[in-house]
């Protein structure tokens, strides 16, 4: 290679596929089936949208080096890659282009993946799945029916978006604007009740939320966000008489403050509400206003007196009734009895309507708070307390309280969630069709498992459900009667596809079951796994029942979490630090950045920007920086394979610089070992910038020692490798090394004993010359001596570090220290009033030591010579200056 070349440096177009195709003749990154217990690495699986985003290759840059480094290690390492594939987008696209969503969604997946091994991901490709392919839908309808047959599937009714112009469901997103139109139409939607099919998650609620405490590798934020979903409340319920429409059951967790109730409050869908709204036109169109409200609008103070009243079962007092927005159907019961004086909420809402607020509960006696500094006619008082205006219950407290009126009032203690039942029911073409046939003599009759799959038909354009269009497909004989039946129009929600298709990578090509039944146990559960924050909750949360339920009928053996250790990434931002999206004109294509600069530049950029969970912006300068390293890489290591690494003309004592630069590398291993296992992969390239940067000085310095030198390279393109693969690959070939390096071993090393006390030693000593140099305007320094301080300061500071109290009488309490005298005095004196901060420190041999190792880094910088004495050496005006850790310094010029 000419020496142009060299400059020039190395061409990631030729490079990066050569080592790719490596790596795929090689089957690097295939695991066989035969493997114990192998590093479960994963990313969540992306939708099939055609094309890369920069959050799509974080996500994945993050996996992939991850898997790398376990390999290095000698770990069998499971890294597979799939599609879901399935959903509305895919439907939705095929609309607007004419086709058809199977062919849409399979030209989208040929682009990924091309895309995805541009970027050099080493995926197991033999374990790809696909979830809108028929061998792997046919499971979510095999396991469809072992739900039902484990009473874990119900028919239930739910309310549905309507489009009565195209005559079909539309789902939230399909539903456009306040106004609430239909996305292609802009027909008004309607809102209609339709049974659908429900898995009943809420058989496993207790376990779900309980099992989260045992998830210690989990985000705290992902943890709270799910229990928070699931909801678990204990409180009572007790009933209310609304005249005319029978008792009223609410639900509460402060049954103490029932003596309170000055108003009653029903959600809008409640059925005393509807029932009210029928002779009452003020509510029926205020529940019509608060059926087409976005969530996100939602007033706490909205809501309408529905001019009838209810008996506080406590007080016998009546009570107005108004139906309330911010009570919602499917919290509690639906109906609440409001205490404005000790709930935020509803003391907001008695304040906008005029209604009375009374004080019921105040603090206890040995509360902090004084209850004459209580008002709750200003704010709510919401802690538990005594009771006061509950009549013969004053000064009761509230827990007491709370179990008496239980039995006063004819209440149940329960428990309650917010968690619902999962409906799984999608009025759509583009998913797995629900293996179910409907018979009107023999009811819901499920599909043989012999006729499994129950495939999708050819995708017919059409106003409504394309499966209800499709007469063929659907006219089908009942399994147990024999008579005309038809078949369920409805496809599964695809968060089913997503619960468990961990499983399916384990054995995709399995055919008698969704996934070989003993060899998960084994390789279960995912050990890594890595995704969007805004899968917190929905897919984390399915994936976390199916394993339970998968567990307990048999198909798992004893693993009831999917996923051990849960990383979520931060987002990729624009130059501008907001959001990068295509109406903001701030996106960045992967694809541009891998034709320009190469898929390791953006690689590099991505993980040395920030810890995977952080988010960042983009940065030209960024990538830039990352091209340049890994430029400077290559050419270092042609440069030395080329045999010219070349001295400079001062020489020094090459042993120690040696020494030195070994005792660096062994640091950097120790350091990016850590670092790569914890996740913190910013760090890890780091230490290797630092590491690439001292070769370079250490080269320019002398003529290096060749083992030490081509080791500190070595151990570079190691660590550098999973985020660097193909550069790494390069560099590896031109240095002679055998193999790949994606099959090498990880380099082992311990850091130097006391290493990071060395290192700060040295790096504080370098910037105090620095000071001395710039501060007197010293433009040619000619020696510079370091005085290390003798050890009997030494002694005085570890006595100091350890003294409890008086640290000038216990440093001259030490024997030896007072046959010092005055000077020793004077020294405590100056650590007494440092004493909080004597950390740890050298001994004075070793602290010369260190220094003599480095003394190069200060003759290389300020082209004097570098002389190291101990405080015996040195005249006493110097000597006098020594400190531990901080030699005393003179400059000669």
């Amino acid at each position: 290679m000419t020496t142009e070349q060299r400059e020039r440096g190395f061409d990631h177009t030729s490079v990066e596929p050569k080592w790719q195709r490596e790596w795929e003749d090689a089957d690097v990154f295939r695991i066989p089936d035969s493997a114990e217990d192998p590093e479960y690495v994963l990313a969540m699986f992306p939708y099939t949208s055609g094309n890369l985003h920069m959050g799509h290759v974080r996500n994945y840059t993050i996996t992939d080096a991850y898997a790398r480094f376990e390999r290095l290690r000698g770990e069998n390492v499971l890294h597979p890659m799939g599609w879901d594939s399935f959903g509305l987008p895919a439907e939705n696209a095929a609309e607007e282009r004419d086709t058809n969503p199977r062919d849409w969604t399979l030209d989208c997946i040929d682009s990924m993946k091309e895309q995805l091994k541009a970027m050099g991901f080493g995926y197991d490709w033999e374990r790809e799945v696909t979830t809108c392919d028929p061998d792997y839908y046919q499971w979510n309808q095999w396991l469809f029916k072992r739900f039902r047959d484990e009473g874990l599937l119900e028919r239930q009714s739910a309310e549905l978006n309507w489009c009565p112009s195209c005559e079909t469901v539309l789902a939230d997103e399909q539903v456009e604007g306040e106004a609430e139109l239909c996305w292609r139409c802009d027909t008004p939607i309607e809102h209609r009740e339709m049974d659908q099919w429900f898995f009943t998650i809420t058989d496993y609620a207790d376990e779900l939320l309980e099992s989260l405490d045992e998830l210690d590798d989990w985000p705290a934020n992902v943890r709270e966000m799910q229990r928070n979903w699931i909801g678990r409340q204990e409180g009572d319920s007790v009933a209310f008489e609304i005249p005319g429409y029978g008792d009223v059951d609410i639900f509460t967790t402060r049954l103490d403050t029932i003596h309170g109730a000055t108003f009653f409050s029903l959600a809008p869908g409640h059925p005393v509400a509807q029932e009210i709204a029928e002779d009452n036109e003020e509510v029926a169109e205020y529940i019509d206003e608060a059926e087409h409200a976005d969530e996100d609008d939602l007033d706490v103070t909205s809501g309408v007196f529905t001019g009838e009243y209810a008996v506080n079962p406590a007080t016998g007092d009546e009570i107005p009734v108004y139906v309330a927005d911010y009570v919602l159907t499917d919290v509690g019961t639906g109906a609440l009895y409001a205490v404005p004086g000790h709930d935020d909420r509803d003391h907001e809402f008695a304040e906008a309507h005029d209604i009375p607020i009374e004080q019921v509960v105040e603090p206890a006696p040995d509360a902090d708070t004084d209850p004459e500094e209580v008002d709750v006619q200003e704010d709510a008082y919401t802690p538990d307390g005594v009771l006061v205006n509950s009549g013969e219950f004053d000064g009761l407290p509230s827990e007491e309280a709370r179990e008496r009126f239980v039995e006063e009032f004819d209440g149940d203690h329960r428990t309650e969630y917010k968690l619902r039942d999962w409906g799984i029911s999608r009025q759509r073409y583009w998913g797995t069709p629900i293996p179910m046939i409907h018979c009107d003599d023999c009811g819901h009759v499920p599909v043989p498992d012999e006729d499994l799959p129950v495939e999708l038909p050819e995708f017919v354009h059409t106003t409504g459900n394309p499966l209800d269009a499709a007469e063929e497909w659907k006219r089908v004989e009942c399994p147990d009667c024999g008579g005309d039946a038809v078949r369920e129009t409805d496809t599964m929600d695809t968060f089913v596809d997503s619960s468990w298709y961990f499983l399916r990578y384990v054995s995709p090509d399995e055919k008698a079951v969704p996934f070989d039944t003993d060899r998960p146990s084994d390789w279960m559960p995912v050990d890594q796994y890595v995704g969007g924050i805004e899968h917190a909750v929905m897919h984390l949360l399915y994936a976390r029942f199916f394993t339970k339920v998968l567990d307990d009928i048999d198909l798992l053996e004893g693993v009831r979490e999917p996923f051990t250790d849960l990383t979520n990434q931060g987002m990729v931002l624009g130059e501008d630090g907001n959001k990068m999206s295509k109406s903001k004109g701030n996106g960045v294509s992967p694809q541009r950045i891998i034709d320009e600069y190469g898929a390791d530049t953006a690689r590099l950029f991505i993980m040395e920007a920030a810890q995977p969970e952080k988010e960042f912006a983009w940065s030209a300068e960024g990538v830039h920086s990352a091209n340049n390293f890994l430029q400077n890489v290559y050419r270092l290591a042609e440069e030395f394979a080329a045999g010219e690494v070349t001295a400079a003309e001062d020489d020094t004592d090459a042993l120690a610089v040696a020494d030195y630069v070994s005792r660096e590398i062994d640091a950097t291993v120790a350091t990016a070992t850590e670092e790569y296992e914890d996740f913190r992969f910013n760090h890890a390239l780091q230490a290797v910038r630092e590491q690439i940067s001292l070769l370079r000085r250490y080269r320019e310095y002398t003529t290096p020692d060749a083992d030490t030198f081509e080791r500190g390279l070595v151990t570079a393109v190691k660590i550098l490798s999973p985020v660097a693969p193909h550069l790494a690959e390069e560099v590896w070939e031109r240095l002679g090394r055998d193999g790949l390096v994606a099959e090498a071993d990880w380099p082992a090393a311990d850091a130097p004993e006391n290493y990071d006390i060395e290192r700060r030693l040295v790096e504080n000593t370098r910037e105090d010359v620095r000071d001395i140099v710039d501060t007197v305007g010293i433009e040619d320094p000619e020696t510079v001596t370091l005085a290390v301080a003798p050890e009997w300061k030494h002694r005085a500071r570890e006595v100091a570090a350890n003294a409890e109290g008086n640290v000038v009488g216990t440093v001259m309490g030490d024997e030896q220290l007072r046959e010092v005298g005055e000077a020793a005095a004077d020294f405590a004196k100056d650590l007494a009033a440092r004493s909080e901060a004597l950390d740890e420190q050298l001994s004075p041999e070793r602290e010369r030591a260190a220094l003599e190792r480095a003394a190069w880094l200060l003759e290389r910088e300020f082209g004097a010579s570098v002389v190291v004495q101990s405080a015996d050496e040195a005249d006493d005006q110097l000597a006098s200056k020594t400190e531990p850790g901080r030699p005393a310094i003179d400059i000669e010029e």
